[in-house]
């Protein structure tokens, strides 16, 4: 950690922002703040930080409209930090290009740890053909998955869903997400479907499918690869 990663926090709570600064800066990471949704635009755009952290109950401008103005050129990680916790709005975030989303009240070392997760994440370089995750390997250029150095057979769907899933560590991928990327949008209400293909490569890939620790689910929303 070089400490010279900034962070946007764009929440109206001054609690929040409190807390959030204290707990970030103990970590090492510069902190930028902002109050509201005008003002998290405009240091978006003039603080390039690594990470912004973003509350949707904003006084001026919806978070979830944030969002998408931010998404219409900011690439890097976005966590959502709000009270609201239907699934509805959940999957709307992070169907708008939230990384990671977390209710309030929260765990800061929970919060630390998704942040840890995102910046890790957005800073591979899409280009590498190797992924390694303890035991199991994943070469997306020869399309070979091998676990305790054994090549684990994998049909072609099955390869697609976990290569995705894979190259998005860390993040929470919507139901009609995945299915829209691997099936196509005639699929994206059939969640039926995904779970039975998640069941198949759990049955291959983890050590312990009945808990797994690489293909997590969240419950109503969708997967997780990873912690």
């Amino acid at each position: 950690m070089s400490g010279n990663e900034t962070i946007l926090i764009i929440d109206d709570e001054v609690q929040i922002r409190r807390l959030l600064e204290i707990t970030l800066s103990a970590n090492g990471y510069k902190i930028s703040e902002a109050s509201n949704g005008k003002e998290g635009l405009t240091k978006a755009a003039m603080n390039h930080p690594v990470l912004i952290i973003l509350d949707l109950g904003l006084p001026d401008i919806d978070g979830l409209d944030v969002l998408k103005k931010l998404r219409e050129w900011y690439q890097k990680p976005i966590i959502i930090l709000s009270v609201r916790n239907s699934e509805d709005d959940i999957v709307k975030a992070l169907d708008n290009g939230a990384n990671d989303y977390l209710t309030k009240p929260f765990r800061t070392g929970e919060l630390l740890a998704r942040i840890r997760v995102a910046i890790r994440q957005s800073m591979v370089s899409v280009d590498n053909p190797m992924l390694s995750f303890g035991t199991l390997t994943i070469d997306l250029t020869s399309y070979i998955v091998r676990k305790n150095n054994e090549i684990i057979k994998l049909t072609s769907t099955e390869f697609s869903l976990l290569a995705l899933l894979a190259k998005n560590e860390g993040r929470v991928l919507t139901h009609q997400f995945i299915l829209k990327e691997i099936w196509g949008m005639g699929y994206i209400e059939q969640t039926q479907y995904l779970r039975v293909f998640i069941a198949q490569l759990r049955k291959k890939i983890e050590d312990n499918p009945a808990k797994p620790k690489l293909l997590n689910t969240e419950s109503g929303i969708g997967y997780r690869f990873g912690s």
